[in-house]
């Protein structure tokens, strides 16, 4: 893969809908859990340690075996049981797939084969897949789904008031070194052995859909 291209994949204006959740972020606000640009770095790294436990081992394991999407996305979909996350993962999924179809026929080809097989087009396993279609290593599409992560919840942060844009982009920053130490304590778990580690943020997420009034799918 192309480093011009691991910039699209990871710029914001690739169309993939992921601006629309906030990753549980905004029912913690309404509810209190989060306040100021110290609280959305806390929630940031949870967000971080959620995704490696759960998210990551699909993303490296579709990345290195993508002939094995279909079992994946099927264990991703029973290892994401909270209604909220499960539907916003299948959108994010779904969404990157129509993006990528810009790339070239690998990821064209890819969407058509989660249409045909009727797959749920989980966010994680998709993303592995599809950055192996298109030539990228396993531990970049990990990095690229942990970047993924952090940028949604700070781009929420500011748009639900927590911080400025310029505090966003040091948040993002700092970040990177909680994925960093994610991917290395992470590092060899199989999607067998994925789970959530953070009830609280499965409960918040869970929450969305019961917010008066919201801004977010997610």
């Amino acid at each position: 893969m192309t480093p011009w291209l691991a910039f699209q994949l990871a710029d914001s204006a690739l169309p993939t809908g992921g601006f629309a959740h906030s990753g549980g972020l905004e029912a913690a606000v309404q509810l209190g859990r989060c306040r100021g640009a110290a609280g959305l770095e806390r929630f940031v790294e949870e967000a971080l340690w959620q995704a490696g436990s759960l998210a990551v081992p699909f993303v490296l394991a579709a990345a290195r075996a993508p002939e094995r999407l279909a079992d994946l996305d099927a264990r991703c979909d029973a290892a994401t049981p909270g209604h909220v996350a499960n539907r916003a993962s299948r959108a994010q999924g779904r969404a990157l797939l129509r993006a990528a179809r810009a790339f070239g026929p690998a990821a064209g080809a890819l969407e058509d084969e989660v249409r045909r097989a009727g797959l749920a087009g989980h966010l994680a396993p998709i993303s592995g897949a599809l950055l192996a279609a298109l030539g990228a290593a396993a531990d970049h599409a990990a990095r690229l789904h942990l970047f993924v992560v952090a940028r949604g919840v700070v781009s929420a942060g500011v748009r639900l008031g927590l911080v400025g844009p310029l505090e966003a982009q040091a948040a993002l920053l700092r970040a990177g070194a909680v994925a960093e130490a994610v991917l290395a304590a992470t590092a060899g778990r199989a999607p067998e052995d994925a789970a959530a580690t953070s009830p609280l943020l499965d409960l918040l997420q869970s929450h969305q859909d019961r917010l008066y009034s919201r801004l977010f799918q997610s």
